[in-house]
């Protein structure tokens, strides 16, 4: 988990966005669209912290079987005291499947959660205390060779 938390901290957001935001609805600079297969869970719940302190608000979009995996995120980031709901919609879109000569319906969810109060008070208490587990590992890397 703290090499998924590590790349998440040093991805950079550009006006290009990230490679998991954007869509066929067109751009949103802090939509990030979820996936159960590609990435694992705290990638995401990372990444929408992350768009958070870029944005105020983040948007959790998610067809079919990932659906579970974004209520888990917004369930996540809430119950940390990061998040609150601020809207839920859920849609059926028709997505083409290759071996189909027809388009079949998927179930499709977004998720709009804006910043808590206390979020820049809580994303600054844990870099605080990252910063103090790696000095820390550091510190003892260096013990370890002197011996």
């Amino acid at each position: 988990m703290e090499v998924v938390t590590e790349a998440v901290n040093n991805l950079s957001i550009s006006d290009g966005g990230a490679a998991a935001a954007g869509g066929a609805e067109g751009h949103k600079k802090n939509r990030i669209q979820v996936s159960n297969t590609k990435k694992p869970l705290f990638f995401y719940v990372n990444l929408a912290k992350r768009y958070m302190q870029l944005h105020e608000e983040v948007e959790l979009s998610a067809l079919g079987m990932a659906i579970a995996t974004v209520v888990t995120i917004a369930e996540i980031l809430k119950n940390n005291g990061l998040a609150v709901e601020k809207k839920i919609m859920t849609s059926t879109v028709d997505v083409k499947d290759e071996t189909r000569s027809r388009p079949i319906q998927k179930a499709k969810i977004e998720i709009f959660l804006g910043k808590t109060e206390k979020f820049d008070e809580l994303m600054a208490a844990a870099a605080e205390e990252r910063a103090e587990r790696e000095a820390l590992a550091e510190a003892e890397a260096e013990a370890e060779e002197q011996s």
